[in-house]
């Protein structure tokens, strides 16, 4: 349970730093180059985070890499940087936070990881709390900004459960709930080495694109440099190392439930520093999401993931390596 505790604390970096980087987005990036914005967010990052691990993908973590850096990357990338451009600080990161119920919803189609009721329970009464932010803000909302922020929840919820199947090994057919050690494949990769070999794959998938639509780069100032070094070194290089480490060892709907800290971070960083209003409903609604992180916390009865030998037959129940009982399945 207490490693649970440290967990549940260190993945919520991730969705903190997200909150912040909307604002960072808006208010000190270049608007009208989002690729180059998504290039020079990627690419740093996964090189810092190459040199740091020193390995490079083996067997199908050539494919693997280049499949979760464009979903989670490349694609990813580029919609919350128009969305940042398009949306008010406060309603850009709210709009990312019906991302909890895409989360158990890919979890479950592609892991048979069963949301349970707490967690269920949680992400209703967040999205409660998001739907009260939202009508309590500013008027004139662009639709258009809603809508890419919502195809981002959708792309980086199937994605982010997809690099959760493969770094852990369950659902990939190999029999077993392994962890990392089911099979050669999935051993060749840690967290740290497949976070760094998708934000390169997508950072490098994305710069020849900015070059042919968005041709020279645009003049970066002194502010603009800073900004872009959060937004690679901690929004990214950061945050995605300790957001896939959280998937690796928590229940893909406690750690949806914790994202919900972006918008948190959002609505308070664009009332204190962008001066946007916040009103009572919202006051309202951020206790909602509040409560609805708190519910869909690790019980006591939830345990860390724990490694078993190669080979080790799986568990009888709807998906090999996942137990039934109170709350998600999860992979033993």
């Amino acid at each position: 349970m207490e490693g649970n505790k440290r967990w549940v604390a260190l993945t919520a970096v991730a969705p903190v730093a997200w909150g912040a980087n909307y604002f960072v987005t808006h208010a000190f990036l270049p608007a009208d180059h989002p690729l180059y914005g998504a290039a020079l967010r990627a690419l740093p990052a996964g090189l810092v985070l190459l040199a740091l691990c020193r390995r490079r993908p083996r067997g199908a973590w050539w494919g693997r890499s280049a499949v979760l850096g464009l979903l989670n990357v490349s694609v990813f990338f580029v919609l919350v940087f128009a969305a940042s451009q398009l949306l008010p600080t406060s309603v850009a990161s709210t709009v990312m936070a019906v991302s909890p119920l895409a989360m158990m919803l890919a979890a479950w189609l592609l892991m048979a990881e069963r949301p349970g009721s707490a967690h269920l329970a949680g992400a209703a009464i967040g999205l409660g709390g998001v739907c009260l932010m939202l009508l309590g803000g500013e008027d004139g909302i662009s639709v258009a900004g809603v809508l890419v922020s919502a195809a981002a929840v959708l792309v980086s919820s199937f994605g982010h459960i997809l690099a959760k199947r493969w770094n852990t090994g369950t659902g990939t057919g190999t029999g077993t709930g392994t962890g990392m050690t089911g099979t050669a494949e999935a051993a060749g990769a840690g967290v740290l080495a497949s976070t760094a070999w998708q934000l390169t794959a997508g950072g490098l998938l994305l710069l020849p694109v900015a070059v042919a639509v968005e041709g020279a780069p645009p003049p970066v100032s002194p502010s603009a440099l800073l900004a872009f070094c959060y937004v690679a070194l901690v929004a990214t290089a950061l945050a995605f190392s300790v957001w896939f480490a959280g998937l690796r060892r928590l229940p893909a709907g406690t750690v949806g439930l914790i994202g919900l800290l972006n918008p948190v971070t959002g609505v308070l960083l664009g009332t204190a520093v962008a001066g946007e209003v916040l009103t009572g409903r919202q006051l309202g609604g951020l206790a909602l999401v509040l409560a609805g992180v708190a519910l869909g916390r690790p019980t006591a009865g939830t345990r860390p993931d724990r490694r078993l030998p190669a080979g080790t037959p799986a568990a009888p129940g709807p998906h090999p390596g996942l137990r039934s009982g109170p709350g998600p399945g999860r992979s033993a």
